[in-house]
């Protein structure tokens, strides 16, 4: 459907001149003669945007302002005063208006300014649909634990969140990261505002900045008109960087600059733009390594993690698990659904690489392929059986001597193993150890593994 706009003003030339300009852009105008026809088609049409007069005979423009915020106050006006009567312009924004603009006007001011409120209306709607998900968040209804560990985050959640202060969450994947970022910002002051997330490992670096901080047309091959970036997009909010070690070192300096000038430039352009943004990031690297091998710097970590949350993963808090399986059922719509005790505890048992995201992913499956109202034991993944079928006593695939054996050693030779069982393919390697590629890459340095020749990695 066509954005509706309704311009109202009582000069028939400024109308049409208005109406087609408008209608270039391929918006669907309508146009009334005076305030009153403006007012009757607006309970009409409720179009998206009203452009009105100020100076009109009978009702004003301030009257269509009030009138129209009465019965929508979500609808966008922009007022047209005649020039040197700003400051009427500036009395009708303090009563609601969006912008102004002041005749005579150039065709691409008006153009510019439409696209600007309907831009802002749009972001006014995604906010509102967020809010609505968010609305439960002030409890941490979706951040779901009851253990120790779980009890510390939501402690910490609950101090910085109504700060200015930039928050770190760390841990694996899977953990919840960017759930404990929404809950900081929809118990923030900022929670009106917008929430705009960016996973920094999934932009390819040529267009990071532009993503981050927007371009002027004309910047590069392809940039066919301005762009405005993650940053803008922001304003007055929350922006969630997810992945930010994974940041690419030359965009680094250019990130550390916008927070602490707050303030960025578009790509190919000129003009400074001021940000009021408050930053929460994440990571499941090791960002000390990550500073010592010197692939993130020093001076942007400590700039991003002056509140450092750390969320555990599920092996370390498994008395979550029953619960968090118990909110999935309920999630996915099978709230009657039990589990036998014994696939319920080695369910708890299993160590869960994947962290929560695994599990929800394990619980959705098994609500869709069982074969009643209760879950058996037989019914749980291959993968999960196996590992329980390992943790069995008289299982242990090695047997230490008795005079002792080096850990070191012991680790080097599993870490080969793995490799070799998995034609030392390392990706598949970290996840038959369940860990992560980059822990395996560290020990691969550390014990001077090498890979064979022409094997692919």
């Amino acid at each position: 459907m066509k954005t509706r706009i309704l311009v109202i003003d009582d000069d028939a030339s400024l109308r049409r001149v208005l109406e087609y300009n408008l209608q270039e852009e391929g918006y669907e105008v309508q146009t009334a003669a005076s305030a009153e026809e403006g007012l009757y088609l607006f309970g009409q049409s409720l179009p998206n945007l009203v452009i009105t007069d100020m100076k009109m005979s009978g009702m004003d423009g301030m009257m269509v302002l009030k009138s129209v915020k009465e019965r929508s106050p979500d609808t966008l006006v922009i007022i047209i005063t005649a020039f040197g009567t700003v400051d009427i312009a500036v009395e009708a924004m303090k009563a609601g208006a969006y912008d102004y603009i002041t005749k005579p006007f150039n065709r691409e001011a008006l153009k510019l300014t439409v696209r600007k409120a309907l831009h802002f209306s749009g972001l006014t709607e995604e906010n509102k649909r967020l809010k609505s998900e968010l609305a439960d968040k002030t409890d941490f209804h979706t951040i779901v634990g009851s253990s120790r560990e779980m009890e510390k985050v939501f402690e910490v959640i609950r101090k910085v969140a109504d700060t200015e202060a930039a928050v770190l969450i760390t841990g694996e994947s899977g953990t919840g990261k960017e759930l404990v970022a929404r809950s900081i910002h929809a118990n923030s002051s900022r929670k009106d505002a917008p929430f705009v997330a960016i996973n920094c490992a999934a932009i390819p670096r040529e267009l990071l900045e532009s993503e981050l901080f927007g371009h002027v047309k004309g910047a590069f091959t392809g940039a066919v008109r301005d762009k405005i970036g993650k940053f803008q997009l922001a304003d007055r909010g929350t922006i969630f960087l997810d992945e930010v070690g994974d940041l690419p070192v030359e965009m680094q300096p250019k990130l550390l600059r916008a927070l602490q000038e707050k303030e960025v430039v578009p790509v190919g352009g000129t003009k400074v733009q001021k940000l009021d943004v408050r930053v929460v990031s994440a990571t499941n690297l090791n960002i000390d390594k990550a500073i010592a091998d010197g692939t993130f710097r020093e001076d942007l970590y400590y700039r991003l993690s002056v509140i450092p949350i750390h969320l555990p993963p599920l092996r370390e808090r498994r008395k979550d698990i029953p619960i968090l399986i118990r909110y999935f059922c309920t999630k996915h719509g099978a709230d009657k659904i039990t589990f036998a005790q014994d696939a319920l505890e080695t369910l708890v048992m299993y160590p869960w690489p994947g962290n929560v995201r695994e599990l929800e992913n394990t619980v959705e499956r098994l609500l869709i392929m069982r074969n009643g109202e209760t879950i058996t034991l037989e019914e749980l993944p291959e993968k999960i059986l196996e590992e329980k079928t390992l943790r069995q006593p008289g299982s242990a695939f090695v047997t230490l001597p008795d005079e002792g054996y080096s850990l070191e050693q012991l680790e080097r030779e599993v870490v080969v193993n793995a490799l070799e069982r998995n034609n030392w393919n390392q990706a598949a390697a970290a996840r038959f150890l369940r860990i992560p590629r980059h822990t395996l890459i560290y020990r691969l340095e550390k014990y001077g593994i090498s890979l064979p020749e022409k094997k692919e990695l």
